[in-house]
């Protein structure tokens, strides 16, 4: 299906504004105010606000409005607040499947994050650009989404093709088509869009290049604790990476009962802080950092793998952003696998 993209542009304002399907948030992606930076971050629609629904990723992943950096999780008072995204990347989108399993599952279901996902509608929206450290190319992804959302957008010059992937999804096109003009795809349409994401991973295949990899994961295992010790020498621990990244879920459930009422906070943790899983005693799992600086490398490409036969690393180039060190996320892991001979 297709639709200007003015016309949809139209359609989210009047969702805002009448009300329907009952969304009390509309979320997309708002350029920085910063002249300099080409930075997009999450916020609510607003004329007052630039927004840019194509592009590349946000600053901010999608995790944060799913696993909150602090959540009430008893006894729970969750508002009934109904979400509509719009923009997510497909990076974004990757990391909400790994979320997904793990938050809910056959073992356990966390109530706040089942109950986000449950009060969210998602769309999302190829990407049209690249930022300096995405890599989805690296991790066997690609700059769209492939599954997992609700509706897709791909843009062609001032139309969108709509895709929808979902039940929640095939709602809001019914309501898309009785409130805006569509017409039918195009043969022609789809040959463009398919050329467009083929420009894009080009771009990414030219920016990547010095990464490239075999990808044999398990190497990064066999690497001696002398390699990690040094490419871990300029890490500080701040956990600005797990925090910033869309995959990492650690997280710490403090009791903060007062008087008669019994409350349970979960605050999201870091595998790079100092402190974590630091027992009564005070002895820790990994006291070294370069201990827990292996642990997240191996924590993406071999533990999430083994426990959600996907990766934990989605390409965003994220934390390679948020870094202090300037750690680049992408050498270190070619550093360390080009370290293990065979």
């Amino acid at each position: 299906m297709i639709i200007k993209v003015d016309e949809f542009i139209a359609f989210l304002y009047k969702c805002q504004d009448k009300g329907f399907s009952g969304f009390d948030q509309i979320i997309l992606p708002v350029r920085s105010g910063n002249k300099d930076s080409d930075s997009f971050y999450f916020a609510q629609l607003s004329k007052s606000k630039e927004f840019d629904i194509d592009s590349y990723r946000t600053v901010d992943p999608l995790k944060m409005f799913f696993f909150l950096p602090r959540e009430k999780i008893l006894p729970q008072t969750f508002d009934n607040t109904k979400r509509l995204i719009v923009g997510a990347k497909g990076c974004d989108i990757r990391a909400l499947k790994v979320l997904d399993k793990a938050m809910i599952n056959e073992d356990f279901v966390d109530p706040a994050y089942f109950y986000w996902r449950q009060n969210t509608t998602i769309i999302s929206a190829d990407c049209t650009d690249i930022a300096p450290t995405c890599h989805c190319n690296l991790v066997d992804g690609h700059p769209y989404a492939e599954a997992n959302f609700d509706l897709n957008l791909s843009r062609y010059k001032d139309v969108y093709v709509v895709t929808s992937g979902s039940e929640k999804g095939e709602e809001l096109l019914e309501l898309l088509k009785k409130e805006c003009k569509v017409e039918p795809g195009s043969p022609e349409i789809s040959a463009n869009i398919q050329e467009q994401r083929n420009k894009i991973i080009r771009l990414l295949e030219k920016q990547n290049e010095q990464y490239e990899r075999n990808n044999e994961f398990e190497k990064l295992k066999q690497n001696p604790m002398d390699n990690w010790s040094d490419e871990s020498k300029t890490c500080i621990g701040c956990g600005a990476c797990t925090n910033i990244c869309p995959t990492c879920y650690c997280l710490i459930l403090n009791d903060e009962t007062k008087a008669e009422e019994f409350v349970k906070v979960r605050s999201m943790d870091s595998c790079q802080l100092n402190g974590y899983a630091r027992v009564a005693g005070g002895s820790t799992p990994r006291p070294k950092m370069f201990q827990r600086f292996r642990n997240r490398y191996l924590c993406k490409f071999l533990f999430m793998k083994s426990n959600f036969d996907m990766l934990g690393c989605t390409g965003c180039g994220r934390c390679t952003e948020a870094c202090a060190a300037q750690i680049d996320f992408r050498q270190v892991v070619n550093s360390v696998l080009n370290a293990v001979v065979d």
